[in-house]
């Protein structure tokens, strides 16, 4: 079965070259990302293996049935940039990996927080010029702070967990409250009410229509002068416009952000000998209590490995007319 592997990086290569060649795969690595040019780079391939920034709009998809593609098989839990409905009509099943390592996502969010808090990233460059001053230094105690986290699947399991570890009072909101939280302190409430009492916030919850620019103009209005708000899930959960807005009228106290609503075409890439034409991003860059990381919350050994063992298991699961325990369904 060829599989045609888009998005392709060295860590890819890493840890999906030991499946090559195997169980009767036949990998084909592009460095490429998939999108309506490059389509063609699927012909006579039955699998086509795609990242977060890959395109899968109507348009590919009907190239990709077209040129024979039996399966989409993503390498990341999200699946909001598939067209669901046009993968359904060309009868095209995508496959995700849903949960490769919440702890990995987690504890980055919990590195923005540290960051941002102390200043760590600054002291480091600044003690490289021998500059040993700890003026514009100072931090705050998590212990004690309010945190809201909105989103409590197994990322915001994890993420709660580590914050009742530092002393905090952790708020937290989902349609579906998790038990398990309730039991050892988290208390759910309304989203908005968990704005307006927290001194940090973290965002854990899936794009959807209903969550998409759920930090905007009238919800930053409304939550504590010098907030923090964190971001590890998906860019368009925040209206970055209004997040500058909220940075300049000092509302928003620290940002830190591991997604981006217009990353495509950014993260994943090594830009240094370009000029960024993203005028939102430089503007949000330059900001010094702004922390971007770029997409890189998943990016640890176990997460890489687990996301290469259920990507390969989903894809020989299709090719041996086994259940796909790991498809997406339309309407999901």
């Amino acid at each position: 079965m060829k599989v045609a592997f888009f998005s392709a990086k060295s860590y890819d290569r890493e840890f999906f070259d030991p499946f090559n060649g195997k169980d009767g795969l036949n990998i084909t690595f592009y460095d490429t990302t998939l999108n309506a040019e490059t389509t063609n780079l699927s012909e006579n391939s039955e699998v086509v293996c795609a990242f977060v920034n890959d395109q899968l709009n109507t348009k590919v998809i009907k190239q990709l049935a077209q040129n024979g593609v039996k399966l989409i098989a993503l390498r990341s839990a999200g699946f909001n940039h598939v067209d669901m409905k046009a993968a359904a009509e060309h009868n095209i099943p995508v496959v995700r990996v849903p949960a490769y390592s919440p702890s990995a996502v987690a504890e980055h969010a919990v590195a923005l927080i540290l960051t941002l808090n102390r200043k760590t990233h600054k002291a480091y460059n600044r003690i490289r010029e021998s500059n040993f001053s700890l003026e514009r230094l100072t931090g705050f105690n998590l212990n004690g702070k309010v945190v809201g986290v909105i989103g409590t699947g197994k990322i915001g399991v994890a993420f709660c967990k580590i914050m009742l570890g530092f002393g905090c009072k952790v708020l937290a909101y989902d349609p579906y409250p998790n038990e398990e939280l309730k039991t050892i302190g988290v208390e759910y409430t309304e989203c908005f009410h968990l704005m307006s009492q927290s001194d940090i916030i973290s965002l854990h919850t899936p794009l959807t229509p209903e969550t998409k620019h759920l930090i905007n103009k009238k919800s930053i209005a409304g939550m504590k002068d010098g907030v923090m708000i964190i971001n590890t899930s998906r860019g368009a959960l925040i209206n970055t416009k209004d997040a500058i807005k909220g940075l300049k009228k000092k509302k928003i106290g620290y940002l830190g952000i591991d997604v981006y609503e217009q990353e495509e075409g950014l993260f994943f890439n090594d830009l240094s000998e370009n000029i960024i034409q993203d005028e939102v991003i430089m503007r949000l860059m330059s900001f010094p209590n702004v922390l971007i990381t770029a997409h890189q919350a998943f990016f640890t050994r176990e997460a890489l490995e687990q996301i290469a063992k259920v990507t390969i298991g989903n894809i020989l699961d299709f090719k041996n007319n086994l259940s796909l325990k790991n498809e997406v369904e339309v309407g999901n």
